[in-house]
């Protein structure tokens, strides 16, 4: 009997593999694979850090290390949707916190984590610059400035009508 191939495994490991050949000579590798590799899968799967390891000579540690350190970098599929709430003191004082604490009951999840359905991902960010109109948030890639709580489960239900 012939042993069956997982076609998506193979697909990522040349992928991996291209990416890895394409960077591994330059100066300072490691920050343009891994971009290349979320690039390509949407987040950095655990089975491409042992070989981008392997192909610096770096231990696996230092890789999860540089992945941890930058936000940017995610090591699961990230959510359909993001919701980015300010956590600047501008949009604290006019309740941000009371705001924060509404989406991760409505959501089922804490900041920088996803939804149960994984509908929606739930960020903080520092600043979305409407300081004198908060509390803000950031959904996907549109900017709401004086939402309330009633305002975020309105922008959510549309979010996941959508």
């Amino acid at each position: 009997m012939e042993p069956v191939l997982n076609t998506q495994n193979t697909q990522e490991s040349v992928a991996i593999d291209r990416i890895l050949e394409n960077h591994c000579q330059q100066a300072g590798a490691l920050l343009p694979i891994l971009h290349a590799i979320q690039d390509a899968f949407g987040h950095i799967p655990d089975s491409a850090v042992a070989r981008i390891a392997g192909a610096l000579n770096q231990s696996c540690a230092e890789i999860h290390g540089v992945i941890s350190f930058y936000q940017h970098f995610r090591s699961e599929p990230a959510a359909r949707h993001t919701v980015h709430v300010c956590q600047a003191e501008a949009c604290q004082a006019r309740g941000g916190r009371e705001l924060t604490a509404h989406a991760e009951r409505v959501l089922g999840c804490k900041l920088h984590e996803h939804s149960p359905d994984r509908a929606f991902g739930l960020e903080a960010v520092h600043c979305l610059g409407l300081c004198a109109s908060g509390p803000a948030i950031q959904l996907d890639d549109r900017q709401h400035a004086r939402v309330d709580p009633a305002r975020l489960d309105q922008l959510l239900h549309q979010a996941r009508e959508a």
